[in-house]
């Protein structure tokens, strides 16, 4: 996720007269200006971050442009390894969007940035491996990026300017993401027998491929249980926040879609589990189903590490009178965590422009 590659110039000579003889990698391996490329893990771009939220208005005008802010405040245990994180318990950046870590890249390491001719995200990368030149990035994994307009799906000329020059020649201009771009490259087929008649569409991300491998449609929503809980929605008219992420649709051009992410996933139900039905999940399941639809009024949010969406941590359970409870009985805690849960991904969902119907 956001990982980008630099390609050094003259690599695009090369990739176009790649030899069916050999593998990739020896014929590949002197093209790239960047030897160590950023991934979405990356946290060491909190200033590229806020400078680039200052020259466009603020956080969340970055949001409403872009889709996203440019870095989410997590708690927990910083690395300590960077400027701007914190050693020990705290709040620290996850600055992960592509073009703040070109930002970084032009920053520190100016020649590097001056030889390269060209910048691929990963998904482009490989579709550029096949097509024998540079694949164009997808709207939907360009949307990732913090520099893509996804109203007008052209580059923020003011979020280009933020972060390095010349930085549209070197991006090339983005495609819708079930564009047709070239066919496969003379070497796929020489060498591992392609039919020279088979096209490349362009690639998109893991996220926005997920949607499209799920088939959802106008008005679905999918909710992946894991250690973090994921929220993908299918949006007609996305309303960009601080909280949560909006992309390009990878399978309409006209729509979007929203991605939303909650620390406090499977580990705050395993914990819940452990406490309340013994650690079985059969007993936790029998528990759920032992109670009704509404809990009876009583509501409960369960944090306990700082969540993404909201910033928020700590347990906090309301009685049918809308009182602050320090417990409940434990088949009441069990409904009351999994409702919870699932009211706050409505609520958000909600305020990203997705409409639940009843």
């Amino acid at each position: 996720q956001h990982g980008s590659v630099y390609w050094k110039t003259g690599a695009g000579q090369v990739l176009t007269s790649l030899s069916p003889d050999l593998p990739l990698r020896e014929q590949l391996q002197a093209c790239f200006s960047v030897s160590d490329c950023p991934v979405w893990m990356d946290s060491s771009t909190a200033a590229q971050c806020r400078q680039l939220e200052a020259a466009v208005g603020g956080a969340r005008a970055l949001s409403r442009l872009t889709g996203s802010r440019a870095y989410e405040v997590i708690w927990g245990q910083g690395l300590g390894q960077e400027e701007d994180l914190i050693a020990g318990p705290g709040p620290f950046s996850l600055g992960r969007f592509t073009g703040n870590q070109i930002a970084k890249i032009y920053q520190q390491n100016p020649e590097a940035y001056s030889r390269t001719e060209r910048i691929s995200l990963v998904s482009s990368f490989a579709a550029s491996l096949f097509l024998g030149s540079y694949s164009p990035v997808d709207h939907s994994d360009g949307s990732g990026m913090n520099l893509l307009q996804i109203q007008d799906k052209v580059w923020s000329q003011a979020c280009l300017g933020a972060c390095a020059p010349r930085l549209e020649e070197k991006l090339g201009r983005p495609v819708p993401s079930c564009s047709v771009v070239g066919a496969i490259s003379s070497y796929f087929v020489q060498r591992y027998g392609f039919p020279p008649g088979c096209k490349v569409v362009a690639f998109t991300g893991d996220n926005p491929a997920s949607l499209a491998g799920m088939r959802l449609e106008e008005g679905d929503i999918a909710v992946s249980l894991g250690t973090s809980d994921t929220l993908f929605l299918w949006l007609q008219e996305p309303t960009p926040a601080l909280e949560g992420h909006i992309f390009c649709n990878p399978v309409d051009p006209q729509h979007y879609m929203a991605l939303l992410c909650f620390k406090n996933g499977s580990l705050m139900r395993e914990k819940i589990r452990d406490e309340s039905a013994s650690g079985s999940w059969s007993e936790f399941s029998k528990a759920l189903q032992s109670t009704e639809m509404g809990n009876g009024g009583n509501l409960g949010f369960y944090f306990d590490v700082m969540e993404i969406t909201p910033e928020i941590i700590g347990r906090h359970r309301f009685s049918a009178e809308n009182h602050e409870v320090s417990a409940f009985p434990r088949d009441v805690e069990i409904r009351a965590l999994i409702e919870g849960q699932f009211l706050a991904k409505k609520i958000h969902a909600e305020a990203l422009g997705y409409r639940v119907s009843k």
